[in-house]
């Protein structure tokens, strides 16, 4: 005889008066019922511990984004910083190479480049390109430069308390409050358009400005004539000779001693001048030079 079939009965009560129900489900019913659910339970299993994997994980991606963005952040501040600290190491960087030409260690002939420019110029301080990346090879050549400079600094520091006289008496200041309007050096006739050599520097101000004595020295000219106009030439020590032109008025006379910083004139535009501006020329034991390397302040 054939084996019966198994089968589950199910009998549902209801809690009213109702009659109840049978449900009767085979072997083969209930495997597959089982399987459905277990297959259920075990993709609704993943399903969950792949949703808390990923909420986890953007959790972490939050947190290093939120990171990321504060590390920008820090690294161009620190960025900005070390252009400031670049500017202002060459900004001492000029100016020692300035010191070293008045205590005769380093020429204004080598110095290697050119020197930088104040806003005593027309020409305007740095670039407008982006800014460079900042990484360590920078910073370690900010280091050394730094550290150069300071070495460089500490030797003149020396030099000059040794020698104070040499320093009183060596051009160091503008004669006049101002902005250079032209250069030393080869340049454009204003009146005749011709290539001609400029022998000293051009400082344009208001008529009337105070002119003053940029060292130290004696006055050994004050004479009209020209070319200059009304002019005033100084002697100081170590060779140092300085001259002032196109004056409205002199408020110092041949033979007076003078001190650096004291008033000698009143800027004017007497002989061949376009408008009020000091002519002034730097000479050092007969020899013309550059006044803008004895130019100190910035």
């Amino acid at each position: 005889m054939p084996m019966a079939k198994k089968n589950l009965s199910i009998i549902i009560v209801p809690h009213n008066k109702a009659k109840s129900r049978n449900i009767s489900l085979s072997e083969k019913a209930v495997k597959i019922t089982m399987g459905i659910g277990i297959f259920v339970f075990l993709v609704l299993t993943v399903f969950l511990i792949d949703y808390f994997t990923m909420s986890v994980t953007r959790q972490k991606y939050r947190a290093l984004w939120d990171e990321s963005t504060q590390q920008k952040t820090a690294i161009s501040q620190y960025q900005q910083t070390v252009e400031k600290l670049q500017t202002t190491i060459d900004s001492y960087e000029n100016y020692a190479q300035k010191l070293n030409i008045m205590a005769g260690l380093k020429s204004e002939e080598v110095l290697e480049g050119e020197p930088g420019i104040g806003s005593g110029s027309s020409q305007e301080i740095g670039g407008t390109g982006p800014p460079q990346a900042m990484d360590i090879g920078n910073l370690n050549d900010i280091s050394k430069k730094a550290d150069r400079i300071t070495k460089n600094l500490d030797t003149l520091t020396t030099f000059f308390e040794a020698q104070a006289l040499q320093l009183a008496s060596t051009p160091t200041i503008w004669p006049t409050k101002g902005y250079m309007s032209s250069p030393y050096g080869w340049r454009d006739d204003p009146f005749t358009g011709k290539r001609t050599f400029h022998h000293g520097i051009d400082i344009a101000t208001s008529n009337g400005n105070p002119i003053y004595a940029t060292a130290d020295g004696t006055v050994i000219q004050a004479r009209t004539d020209k070319i200059g106009g009304k002019t005033i030439k100084i002697k100081h020590m170590f060779g140092y000779v300085t001259v002032y032109c196109h004056m409205s008025k002199f408020l110092a006379k041949v033979g007076q001693k003078v001190k650096r910083g004291e008033t000698i004139g009143l800027v004017g535009s007497t002989g061949k001048a376009r408008g009020p501006h000091v002519h002034y020329e730097v000479q050092l034991n007969g020899k013309e030079k550059n006044p803008y390397y004895y130019l100190l302040e910035e």
